[in-house]
């Protein structure tokens, strides 16, 4: 997999794109957000996360899916349970991934991060493809994007509190740090 930094795209995963994405207010990426999601709840590989990024989700198909059929959101990778990664917006876009956010005091978040969304619920632990996905596609963001640090990677709870909770407990920030040391000082 490589991250394409003149083009935000990154080679190696699907490409889906969304229309669900508008230009970034600066060019500065400074900021990592990890998501979950799962449609239905708690179902996986369904195809639906795609659609529903897409705006072609079919809501008759599940009664979920009507209390989300307004919505209008997308974020820049999904990492599915066998830790297939699909790309739906080039991270030189913003993604609609954050909603009401701040980070640091600095609000609306999606103007300079970068969301990526593990297939999963909160309360299921996730797998060690996605984590192995994951940590290889994070080493190609933080390459491409120097102003998002270890410090600067969070989840989604930690920049909409009291309003999200994903990733969620599940999802072990000690193993995917951990593994992200490691592999960044293999990469130096």
């Amino acid at each position: 997999m490589r991250l394409d930094s003149a083009t935000g795209w990154c080679h190696g995963a699907h490409h889906c794109p969304s229309p669900n994405f508008n230009s970034r207010p600066d060019a500065e990426i400074s900021l990592l957000v990890i998501h979950n999601i799962s449609l239905p709840p708690a179902q996986f590989k369904t195809g639906k996360v795609q659609a529903f990024f897409q705006n072609t989700l079919d809501v008759t198909e599940h009664p979920y899916f009507e209390s989300i059929a307004e919505l209008r959101v997308s974020a820049h990778f999904l990492i599915e349970r066998d830790g297939d990664i699909t790309q739906f917006v080039s991270c030189l876009d913003r993604a609609w991934h954050a909603g009401v956010s701040i980070f640091e005091g600095r609000e609306t978040c999606n103007d300079f991060s970068v969301g990526i969304e593990l297939e999963g619920t909160d309360d299921q632990p996730f797998t060690d493809a996605q984590y192995a996905a994951l940590i290889e596609l994070t080493t190609q963001l933080l390459n491409a994007y120097p102003m998002i640090t270890s410090h600067r990677i969070c989840g989604h709870s930690d920049i909409a509190p009291g309003r999200k909770t994903d990733p969620g407990p599940c999802f072990d920030w000690a193993r995917f740090r951990s593994a992200l040391k490691v592999e960044m000082r293999s990469e130096q």
